[in-house]
């Protein structure tokens, strides 16, 4: 399977880096294929809502920056893992730019998709998500779910689905055992 990790930790010398440096050694030893994108590297300048990914420059963003790559990167994978600490209770700022600068993967038109308004996809194909989370002292079980429920919903406008959240107190090999369930 062809992976995608999109590393939101803003911090390179956390203990999640570390566990996730284990967990892509897992993957690649079980014979996926996998992609790192460390975040905090890339120059994602932010969506602005300005809708130019829609009209100026159909499927790219009018900015120059890695946006492109972040796409690219996910429509080639099977699966795409967002990792992130949490922090206040949700995802790191970095996740949500990358997300938010992903919006060209869509048509501007709207469908109906049970009962909801949901952009037309843009793509024949796009891979399923997952969500990778290391809590901090104060997360709970609320802003897990939380957190969860927004993802989900994020990925169903990305005409994806969230195939699963791990928690990063299991082991690296545990999570990445795991998704013998999603291939």
């Amino acid at each position: 399977m062809r992976i995608t990790i999109m590393n939101g930790d803003p911090d390179p010398g956390s203990t999640f880096e570390g566990y996730l440096h284990e967990y892509v050694e897992c993957l690649v030893a079980q014979g996926h294929e996998v992609t790192r994108l460390d975040l905090r590297d890339l120059d994602l300048k932010g969506c602005s809502g300005c809708w130019g990914c829609w009209v100026k420059t159909p499927g790219l963003c009018v900015k120059h920056d890695d946006s492109d790559r972040i796409c690219r990167a996910f429509l080639a994978s099977d699966l795409t893992v967002l990792a992130s600490p949490v922090r206040m209770g949700f995802t790191s700022s970095l996740l949500k730019r990358a997300a938010d600068q992903m919006v060209p993967l869509v048509h501007p038109y709207i469908v109906i998709e049970g009962g909801e308004m949901h952009h037309r996809p843009r793509y024949a194909r796009y891979p399923q998500m997952g969500l990778l989370l290391a809590p901090s002292a104060d997360t709970d079980v609320e802003d897990l779910e939380i957190t969860t429920h927004l993802w989900s919903r994020m990925a169903r406008n990305m005409k994806s689905s969230l195939a699963f959240t791990t928690i990063a107190t299991t082991s690296a090999k545990e999570a990445a055992d795991g998704l013998a369930a999603v291939a």
